[in-house]
């Protein structure tokens, strides 16, 4: 369950676009030089994109990408459903059976159980987050979030004392 770089830095650019959706097109070198991106990664990426119907090229001078709807109707999780693989499949299992042909617990498993929860509570803050929601500031929506899901961002953003990635403890749950 892990976010590959290809989902990254796809919702990325997708972001970019949104923050300049009243500005106008941006080309892909304007994308790549933003986020720190190579022109050709970029060029791969915004094709992926096209060819799903989220962005479109404007050609021309002047011309670009932009954003075929509004940031605020396109959600998080239809971004990174263009780009990647679901976070856990129902085949997830068949092809973890340690060294047997088939799982020992494929008749009863609770740690599906597990997968399956999580990768539904995933999808549904993805699905509730839109691009617009991810062009605020990170504080304003860490708080939202937090107050939307009832938990604690333990040193992330507006709760915490250190940014993404700080090494700080997972949320937990409040009480």
């Amino acid at each position: 369950m892990k976010i590959t770089a290809l989902e990254e830095y796809g919702l990325r650019c997708v972001l970019r676009l949104a923050m300049a959706q009243d500005g106008g097109p941006l080309t892909v070198a304007e994308i790549a030089s933003s986020e720190g991106l190579t022109v050709p990664y970029v060029g791969k990426l915004m094709s992926v994109l096209r060819q799903s119907g989220l962005v479109e090229s404007v050609r021309g001078r002047g011309g670009g990408y932009v954003l075929t709807r509004p940031a605020h109707q396109i959600s998080a999780e239809e971004v990174l459903h263009v780009l990647g693989e679901p976070l856990f499949t129902a085949t997830y299992c068949q092809s973890h059976p340690g060294i047997l042909d088939v799982c020992t617990h494929q008749g009863n498993c609770s740690i599906r159980s597990v997968w399956q929860v999580l990768g539904e509570m995933i999808h549904q803050v993805l699905r509730k987050t839109s691009l617009a929601d991810l062009c605020q500031q990170e504080a304003q929506l860490t708080k939202r979030l937090e107050d939307g899901y009832q938990i604690t961002l333990l040193g992330l953003g507006a709760s915490g004392s250190g940014p993404v990635g700080s090494g700080a403890a997972p949320a937990k749950l409040r009480e």
